[in-house]
């Protein structure tokens, strides 16, 4: 059987990478507009329409305006949404399959997935467990920080490390960003691990491509009973038991760390995420690692996809 899909958007980072990893798969004919009619909204509509999948790779104001041009009487399009605009909206399902018991037969019956922000993908893998399990209070003051490769900030970012001959001193160190501690991701952060605050986060943006690790620091005596390091792994393994993309790292952690560091790029081009647990009784430090391009974004688009159509949901996918 042939899937029709089309990518509105893929002319971006995470447009493009997910028209590179369909174009190798027999089952899918991708939609391809051509490049003068390509902002037409009646075209655009055409292609909308006369596809199974739509993947929106836009700005949140064109994202909504796509999903608007859907004929009222289709009843077979699905929508996945890579922009921020529907991860927090009651008519969408996001698009984390790993979230809990239900959230992959949600996915595979939606119309409509949100495909989850990359900061936010990590931070929910690590707190949405501890919250559904009762070791994180929903109340706790959760705080987080991320580093991820430049490519997370799309073309004009990518260009600004790639296309200068030489890269100005400043920006070959790690660089905090969104130091408003408005972060876009911040709602689906919230909502999605059911805190009852959103946490306080902090962006990193590194000289490397891609690659990222989140980071999430807990207090043991903030907690709602006494917790140690080896009681949060068992909780990770026991909620991501028999995953296939969420791998949850042994508790000592040596054997997998690169001489006591934790590199950001050792998931790159797959769909894995990895997840530690540090610490001692007095203070604990979760970190997932993953692809931003991967399960950050493409991977997981294609991922939720793959549920969507009823395919494997590990084809064309690197583990």
């Amino acid at each position: 059987m042939t899937f029709k899909v089309f990518i509105d958007g893929r002319h971006g980072t995470t447009g493009l990478k997910i028209d590179e990893r369909l174009a190798l798969r027999p089952e899918i004919e991708i939609l391809t507009i051509p490049e003068t009619q390509r902002k037409d909204p009646v075209v655009k509509a055409e292609y909308i329409n006369k596809a199974d999948v739509v993947f929106l790779c836009l700005p949140d104001a064109a994202s909504k305006e796509s999903v608007a041009l859907l004929a009222p009487d289709n009843g077979h399009t699905r929508f996945l949404d890579a922009s921020t605009a529907h991860r927090t909206h009651p008519d969408w399902v996001y698009g984390l399959p790993e979230l809990n018991g239900g959230q992959r037969e949600r996915i595979k019956n939606a119309r409509k997935v949100a495909v989850p922000g990359c900061h936010a993908s990590g931070f929910i893998m690590l707190m949405a467990p501890l919250v559904a399990g009762g070791i994180v209070p929903p109340d706790y003051p959760a705080s987080t920080y991320s580093i991820t490769g430049y490519s997370g900030g799309g073309k004009e970012m990518i260009a600004s490390y790639e296309e200068p001959a030489s890269l100005p001193e400043a920006m070959k160190s790690p660089r905090f960003y969104a130091l408003g501690l408005t972060h876009k991701h911040l709602p689906e952060m919230q909502v999605q691990t059911g805190l009852a605050y959103p946490p306080l986060f902090t962006p990193i943006v590194g000289n490397f491509a891609q690659g990222m690790v989140v980071a999430v620091p807990l207090l043991p005596r903030l907690l709602s009973r006494k917790i140690t390091p080896a009681d949060v792994q068992a909780c990770f393994a026991e909620h991501y038991a028999g995953e296939v993309f969420v791998k949850v790292m042994p508790l000592d952690a040596a054997a997998v760390l690169d001489n006591g560091f934790l590199p950001a790029t050792a998931c790159n081009d797959t769909n894995r995420a990895e997840i530690f647990v540090f610490g001692h009784s007095e203070q604990i430090l979760l970190a997932a690692r993953f692809d931003n391009l991967g399960k950050g974004a493409s991977g997981a688009a294609i991922q939720c996809m793959n549920l969507m159509l009823g395919v494997a949901e590990t084809t064309g996918l690197a583990v």
